[in-house]
C-alpha cells in the first residue's frame, strides 16, 4: 500500500496455519507490521506428514526459510506410480528443481515441523503471535479496520487476512451468501512409519487401494490412502488401526508389509475430505480478504492444497506492497490466483470422482504432468 503512510501499514492475519504463517513471513519482509491470532491456545497439529511439491520448495526459498526447512524435512525428486492389485510400475520421473540445483524438488515433512519452521520465521520476522484470541467483531470504515477480540481488547488495522480454514468464520462475516464446505464422498487416512531404505521418493498407487508411500525425514516416512466412505462421522480411536488396514481394498504386494504395520490406534490420523471454491464470488470485501482453504480448500489427490496456501501468502504480501490501497491488492491477488487455484480444485475433485465411480476413467498420468508443468511455472 504504497500511497498510506508506514503507520497504517498493520496487518491483522486470522489464523496461524501454513497459509497464515507463509503470509506474515513474507508481508514481514514487505515491511508491514503483522499480528497473527490464532483460536487454538496449545497450537496444536496432529503429527503426521504432508507432501510439498517443488513450487513449495521454491516458495521457502521465497520467505527465506529453506535451509531451515529441509532440515526438519526429506528432499526427494523422483515420483514412481504403480497400478492395479499387481502393484505395476506405470511411470517414474523426476521433477524439476526450482529451487536450484543443489535443492530437492520436492520434500516431505511433518506438519508440526512445518508449523514449527514457519512459526520461528514468522516470530523472527517480527510477526506477534497471540494464540487463544479469536476476533469477536469487525468493522471496516473505508479507511481502517477495527478489530474485537475475544480477551477483551480492541485494535485499528489497516487490512484483515481470513486463513482460518474451511469453515472460516472471517469467510461467514465478510461474506455471508459464499458457498459453504461439502464433503466429497471420501476420507484420507494417514499413519507414520519406518523409512525403508530404498524408499527414494514418493510412491503412488492406483486403484483399487488408492495410497501412497512418502518419506518426510531421515527415518520416517508416512503412508496415506483414500476410502470411499458413507458420511463424516469420525470414527473412534478404539479400533482405528485394524479400521485403516480394512480400507485396502486389494493393495499392491509392495503395501502389504507397511499396513501390516499399521498397529496402534493413536497413530491413526483419519479425516473426510470436504472441499470449497469461491469460483463465482470475491475472494474479499472492502478490506477483508481470504487465503488458502478459507477459500479453495481441495482434496489431496493432486497434493497441492497446502501449496496453494503457501502461494496465497506470498502473492498477498506481494500485491499489498504494490498497490496503493488494499482493495486494489486483493483484486489482483484473486486474478493472480484464480486460474492456477481453479485447476488444483477442480482437477482434485475429478480424481477422486473418477476413484469412486462417478465419472469414467481418465489419463492421470497426462493430468500429473499438465499440473507440474503449471506448478513450475511462475505464480
Amino acid at each position: 500500500m504504497r500511497g498510506e503512510s508506514a503507520v497504517q501499514r498493520s496487518v491483522l492475519i486470522v489464523g496461524g496455519g501454513i497459509g497464515g504463517l507463509t503470509a506474515a513471513i513474507a508481508l514481514c519482509r514487505q515491511g508491514f507490521a503483522v499480528q497473527i491470532v490464532e483460536r487454538d491456545p496449545h497450537w496444536s497439529v496432529y503429527g503426521v506428514g504432508i507432501i510439498q511439491q517443488m513450487n513449495v520448495v521454491r516458495a521457502m526459498q521465497q520467505i527465506g526459510v529453506l535451509d531451515a526447512y529441509l532440515a526438519r524435512a526429506r528432499g526427494f525428486d523422483r515420483t514412481t506410480i504403480f497400478v492395479g492389485p499387481g502393484g505395476i510400475k506405470e511411470a517414474s520421473f523426476e521433477t524439476p528443481r526450482l529451487a536450484g540445483p543443489d535443492y530437492p524438488s520436492n520434500a516431505g515433512i511433518r506438519r508440526k515441523d512445518l508449523q514449527q519452521v514457519l512459526g520461528d520465521a514468522a516470530r523472527a520476522a517480527g510477526a506477534a503471535i497471540r494464540l487463544g484470541v479469536t476476533v469477536e467483531g469487525m468493522a471496516d470504515d473505508g479507511a481502517g479496520v477495527d478489530v474485537t477480540l475475544s480477551d477483551g481488547t480492541s485494535a485499528r488495522f489497516d487490512c484483515v487476512i481470513g486463513a482460518d480454514g474451511i469453515y472460516s468464520r472471517t469467510r461467514a462475516a465478510i461474506l455471508p451468501d459464499a458457498p459453504k464446505p461439502r464433503y466429497t464422498g471420501q476420507w484420507v487416512w494417514r499413519y507414520n512409519l519406518p523409512l525403508p531404505a530404498d524408499l527414494d521418493g514418493i510412491h503412488i498407487f492406483a486403484g483399487p487401494c488408492n495410497a501412497g508411500l512418502v518419506p518426510m525425514s531421515d527415518s520416517l516416512m508416512y503412508l496415506f490412502l483414500v476410502s470411499e466412505e458413507p458420511g463424516t462421522d469420525f470414527l473412534p480411536v478404539e479400533g482405528a488401526a485394524a479400521a485403516m488396514r480394512a480400507r485396502a481394498r486389494m493393495p499392491a504386494p509392495q503395501l502389504l508389509p507397511h499396513l501390516a504395520a499399521i498397529t496402534e490406534d493413536t497413530g491413526v490420523v483419519a479425516r473426510p475430505i470436504e472441499t470449497i471454491f469461491l469460483e463465482h464470488d470475491p475472494w474479499h470485501a472492502g478490506r477483508v480478504a481470504l487465503l488458502g482453504d478459507a477459500v479453495h480448500a481441495s482434496s489431496p489427490h493432486l497434493a497441492q492444497g497446502a501449496g496453494m496456501a503457501i502461494e496465497d501468502g506470498l502473492v498477498l504480501a506481494e500485491e499489498l506492497a504494490r498497490h496503493d490501497t488494499p482493495e486494489d491488492a486483493f483484486t489482483a491477488y484473486r486474478a493472480r490466483r484464480f486460474e492456477r487455484v481453479r485447476h488444483v480444485v477442480l482437477n482434485s475433485l475429478k480424481i477422486g470422482d473418477m476413484q469412486m465411480g462417478r465419472i469414467p476413467p481418465f489419463d492421470v498420468g497426462a493430468l500429473t504432468g499438465q499440473t507440474i508443468g503449471m506448478m513450475a511455472g511462475p505464480i
